[in-house]
């Protein structure tokens, strides 16, 4: 019983509020101001017994040209295209405009199956607007209040004759994808799986050209692009096969500085991206090669190592590049003193206008994905702990030697050791700088965050916390028994 529901309409009518209650989350941003919403969302929503997909569009806009709005008007009504059935939702509280009506006598030509909904619609002050939408001519009106969850009802009453009119058409139904990842599993690789993909998030500052590079990778424009900065607002994640390997990709908003971030949309905006990297497996962080490693590159890149990512570095618009060589050999340099903590994470160059390097892109992401998951046996470890303790003794602060005793990997996703030793609160960072250099080198884990963490054993002197017999008891001790001679 599943079917493919857009939701459209002006902007400022509630299409993401009531997106977000058919979820069950809060997917899309949603504020105030109109035409927050650029890009189409999809997402697995429930009603009742249904299951089906939403797609959430930008608001109808009347411009046809090549400028932005004209750009989200044709991105909505290829949604109206793809979509079985259509919400068309009013605001019942501002009446019946005439974009409304232009609209209605689009879907009327371009949709399936229309419903039309009145949404806003709690309280008196929406009757006039809910009776104007009867002037629509697409049927009887839905009152709905997407906020309060009023009308779901009655949206249910609609949508399930259509949707049993699609399962009857349906042989089967696709299985529901599981979006979340397990930050803490210890199990050996999985290869993704149609049921589990490969998680990818594409990180940068503005303009890099993030979703030009996933439309490229889709092969479709699917997402809005254009030479402004800042067009996309969500972090959209698109189902996609990939050569072979089934990827959800995250299409993120560009990060500015945090000084710069003044508006509370932009902020969403940001929290959102911020949060598709928590959800991915793999983080590709987009540079601009005109201008790359800027200091809200260094930023990002961070953030990524931080929150234990596998991290891809991908230099775009190389298509403008002339001395190709030199320029690389620059990019490498820059990227081996400004990122330590990512030494040796894959830099790849690529064209998202041209579609070049988009190949080694994806070679790329699955090696640093192998690597994010990377299992040492324990064996291994401790004959190497030897060698780098032979060849680099620990410190003895104020004269006491550090004794590393014992090494295991204790988690993969990202790879963390535990290194038992003795006062692990005296050895110096750059030691442990140097074990996880080392074992970058020598198990041959390049560019993952490595967590490595130094745990005490306790103490292991049996005699140590005994109390030592005074000179009172040796004397009792030594007296012989029985009640001493009195004199005669």
């Amino acid at each position: 019983m599943s079917f493919t529901l857009a939701i459209v309409g002006r902007p400022n009518v509630g299409k993401s509020t009531l997106f977000n209650r058919l979820v069950g989350k809060r997917l899309a941003l949603v504020d105030d101001q109109p035409g927050v919403t650029r890009d189409l969302r999809e997402g697995a929503a429930h009603l009742g017994d249904l299951d089906f997909t939403v797609i959430d569009t930008a608001g109808l806009e009347d411009a046809t040209d090549e400028s932005l709005e004209g750009r989200m008007r044709r991105l909505t009504e290829r949604a109206v295209d793809m979509a079985d059935i259509c919400l068309f939702m009013v605001d019942a509280r501002a009446g019946i405009t005439a974009t409304d009506q232009l609209f209605a006598e689009i879907l009327r030509k371009r949709a399936k199956h229309v419903i039309l909904a009145a949404n806003k619609g709690e309280g008196s002050r929406a009757d006039d607007g809910v009776m104007e939408a009867y002037g629509l001519g697409l049927g009887e009106p839905i009152r709905l209040s997407a906020e309060h969850g009023e009308g779901m009802t009655d949206l249910y009453a609609m949508l399930m004759p259509l949707a049993d009119a699609f399962a009857e058409q349906a042989p089967s139904e696709e299985p529901e994808i599981d979006v979340t990842v397990d930050e803490d599993a210890e199990a050996p690789l999985r290869e993704p799986t149609d049921e589990k993909p490969l998680q990818v998030a594409v990180i940068g500052r503005p303009n890099a050209g993030k979703s030009t590079l996933i439309n490229r990778i889709l092969g479709e424009d699917r997402l809005l692009t254009g030479p402004e900065a800042g067009i996309t607002r969500d972090a959209i994640s698109l189902r996609i096969d990939w050569e072979g390997t089934p990827c959800r990709i995250f299409d993120t908003a560009g990060m500015r500085r945090k000084a710069k971030v003044q508006d509370k949309l932009e902020k969403l905006s940001v929290s959102d991206g911020i949060r598709a990297v928590k959800f991915a497996e793999v983080v590709v962080i987009l540079l601009d090669a005109e201008i790359p490693f800027e200091q809200q590159d260094l930023r990002i890149a961070d953030l990524a190592e931080r929150e234990g990512r596998a991290v891809v570095v991908a230099v775009n618009k190389w298509d403008l590049e002339t001395d190709k060589q030199h320029r690389l050999k620059e990019l490498r340099e820059d990227f081996e003193r400004l990122l330590p903590q990512l030494r040796g994470a894959p830099l790849v160059t690529v064209s998202a206008k041209t579609g070049k390097g988009i190949d080694r892109l994806h070679g790329a992401i699955l090696r640093a994905y192998r690597v994010w998951n990377a299992r040492v046996p324990t064996a291994q470890l401790n004959r190497w702990l030897g060698e780098m303790i032979e060849a680099h003794p620990p410190p003895a602060p104020q004269g006491r030697r550090i004794k590393l005793r014992y090494m295991t990997q204790a988690k993969t996703r990202p790879p963390g050791f535990v290194v038992m030793c003795s006062h692990p609160d005296r050895i110096p960072e750059a030691y442990s700088r140097y074990l996880v250099n080392g074992l970058r080198e020598h198990f041959d884990m390049p560019g993952t965050p490595i967590r490595l963490t130094m745990r005490g054993q306790g103490n292991r002197n049996p005699y140590k916390n005994k109390r030592k017999a005074g000179p009172s008891k040796l004397r009792k001790h030594l007296e012989p028994k029985g009640k001493p001679r009195g004199r005669g």
